[in-house]
């Protein structure tokens, strides 16, 4: 097992499969100049499939998740996720994306094995979109939702992050549109990965804000079930049965039960997302390391893993890679 010394288990993979994407989101991205990995850096489709056969066979993962970047533009993606799918045992496997090509690839991919997709979309105005995102796109992510839904990708999922004197008085009309169109909408507070490292806590809208603005609308009730190792705290909407959830990694923190690993597109563990360090499985690949060795290497690095990701420690430092660059 993936286990740390504070009695985590990492069941959970995310593995970035490019930098790369195709909006440039205030959040995430610089308009321009932000360098991309070199392609001899990046992991080859079959590296990728080993180290997700290690980790399922051999380290207890069962669950996978393919990130970015978008992992659309990714060429081998549903070659990869077919090829996960025939492992014993086999994982559940999601996309989070931006929906950007959902139309042309929900299809086969669910036809390859991938059991549902998060999709990312903070609003539901489309100049409000290309003004965050600085490309024309919106009516692409919401044709790649319906895309999604209908391939039978479900529980579709919608990702969105509110950012203050843009789209921060969007919530109860996004949260009224998802359950019309029978998404599950999930919050996420903005969190400090952004490339031009701009971040401000005290310019964030908060879990607290986003509950606020939800309850002038609609009646929360917070769901039975645990959450477990769940980023999202979840509450049923009017009673249910659609649910809306919030990830508040910076104001609520939910470390003490995380269950990640993370894997970024070129060959490197991380056991955080806000980690500062990172273990190379890149070289041990190419140098002709076993499976044992793989193994190995991967369970060292998280018995290394952190109590929490240090937002609340006055000394926290920005990682240095982006989250376009770590992997959702």
């Amino acid at each position: 097992m993936l286990i740390d010394t504070y009695g985590r288990v990492a069941t959970d993979l995310r593995v970035s499969l490019t930098d790369r994407c195709n909006l440039r989101c205030a959040y995430c991205m610089p308009e321009e100049g932000l360098q991309w990995l070199a392609k001899p850096d990046l992991l080859t489709d079959d590296e990728i499939v080993r180290l997700i056969r290690v980790a399922v066979t051999d380290l207890g993962i069962t669950e996978v998740r393919f990130t970015g970047g978008e992992p659309l533009l990714r060429p081998g993606l549903v070659g990869i996720v077919e090829r996960c799918a025939a492992l014993t045992a086999r994982p559940q496997m999601s996309l989070t994306t931006n929906g950007i090509g959902l139309t042309r690839t929900a299809t086969a991919l669910k036809a390859a094995g991938l059991d549902r997709v998060n999709v990312s979309l903070d609003t539901l105005r489309p100049d409000v979109f290309k003004t965050l995102t600085r490309r024309d796109r919106h009516h692409d992510v919401l044709d790649g939702l319906r895309a999604a839904r209908e391939a039978g990708l479900n529980p579709v999922k919608v990702n969105t992050v509110l950012m203050p004197g843009l789209n921060d008085d969007e919530a109860p009309d996004l949260l009224a549109w998802a359950v019309e169109h029978d998404y599950e909408l999930r919050f996420i507070e903005q969190m400090p990965l952004d490339a031009q490292h701009g971040w401000k806590r005290d310019g964030m809208i908060t879990a607290g804000d986003i509950l606020t603005s939800l309850r002038t609308r609609f009646s929360l009730t917070p769901e039975a079930e645990e959450r477990g190792a769940a980023p999202a705290e979840r509450w049923l909407v009017d009673g249910g049965p659609h649910r809306v959830g919030v990830i508040a990694s910076v104001t609520r923190p939910f470390c003490g039960a995380c269950d990640r690993t993370r894997l970024t597109a070129d060959g490197q563990i991380r056991t955080c997302l806000f980690a500062q360090e990172e273990t190379d499985l890149r070289g041990a690949l190419r140098s002709g390391a076993p499976d044992e060795e793989i193994a190995r290497i991967w369970k060292v690095a998280m018995w290394g893993k952190k109590a929490g990701s240090g937002l609340d420690d006055p000394a926290f430092l920005q990682p240095e890679r982006p989250m376009s660059a770590i992997g959702g």
